[in-house]
């Protein structure tokens, strides 16, 4: 790839000693090579920060920040913005995994299309081994503010490749944890400032297994009913918001019961579709370029 534009990718990293080098090495191993790796610290105390600090001094594109205080993501996703040196900032989160291609094909769409802000893409699911365990192909349609009350997306947070002015047009609250995509989403769109892509394509690696807990389910969904509550005089009717605040009470009693008989991994099985062999295939080739750029030591 030739391509001259440079891209910043922003991680930020709380206790993810298990998973982190190999969401830096799924940067490593990108096809597109201009960009700049910031690995941020939410005051980790296992030893994530030491696997940031290796790759950093074996690569100068990759930079560490730390001070030792956990201020939450929504606040690390906004320092990301601050400390960004180029156009166009791609998010991750620690625990994942990426395709060898995603910057080089996000990059080109946004190249393309300049009235464009941002692109995001389908899925695959992985598990704590890093087995593959399902596809969720991405929909590429605009989202409404009413839609995005209703609790329905098509945006895959983390897989988010921005121009960096739409950024500082639209930050994150950092007030809100657990629901600070959908806010972010939500606000965007009021201003009429929410203009995007989805690729069909699995590009992101999104660790399914490891981030679906009862606590952060219910903690979700009540931030969300709180977002709904604030937002949706003018957007919406009172009934329409009252019947969307029902299904995710419903929602949230059904979470906890499927919790509470241990059947809570039904939902990671609902999250995505069973992958066919031309995927592992994909998946297995491109994993395998990742771990090849593993620093020994």
């Amino acid at each position: 790839m030739s391509d001259s534009v440079y891209i910043t990718v922003g991680i930020p990293f709380y206790n993810a000693e298990k998973y982190l080098e190999d969401a830096i090495c799924s940067v490593i191993a990108q096809t597109h090579k201009k960009w700049e790796l910031i690995l941020l610290n939410d005051g980790s105390n296992d030893k994530s920060l030491d696997i940031a600090v290796k790759y950093s001094l074996v690569d100068k594109r990759i930079r560490v920040i730390s001070d030792g205080v956990n201020k939450k993501l929504p606040n690390r996703l906004n320092q990301i913005i601050q400390e960004s040196n180029y156009d166009f900032i791609a998010r991750m989160d620690a625990d994942d995994l990426m395709s060898n291609d995603r910057l080089e094909k996000q990059l080109k769409i946004l190249k393309n299309n300049k009235e464009i802000d941002f692109v995001t893409t389908g899925c695959l699911t992985i598990g704590k081994d890093n087995e593959l365990t399902g596809v969720s192909e991405g929909r590429d349609y605009q989202m409404s503010a009413a839609n995005i009350l209703e609790g329905v997306t098509n945006i895959l947070h983390a897989s988010l490749l921005a121009r960096k002015n739409w950024y500082i047009r639209n930050q994150y609250n950092e007030t809100i944890v657990q629901a600070e995509d959908f806010d972010l989403w939500l606000q965007a769109a009021k201003n009429n400032d929410l203009n995007y892509i989805v690729i069909k394509d699995p590009l992101y690696w999104y660790r399914v297994v490891e981030n679906v807990t009862i606590e952060k389910i219910v903690n979700g969904y009540n931030a969300q009913i709180e977002i709904i509550n604030n937002n949706y005089d003018g957007v919406i009717f009172y009934i329409s918001k009252y019947k969307i605040i029902k299904k995710f009470k419903i929602k949230k009693v059904i979470v906890k019961s499927l919790d509470t008989m241990g059947l809570l991994k039904i939902l990671l099985k609902r999250r995505s579709n069973r992958y066919n062999k031309e995927q592992l295939d994909y998946y297995n080739d491109h994993f395998t370029k990742i771990q090849s750029v593993r620093v020994q030591g």
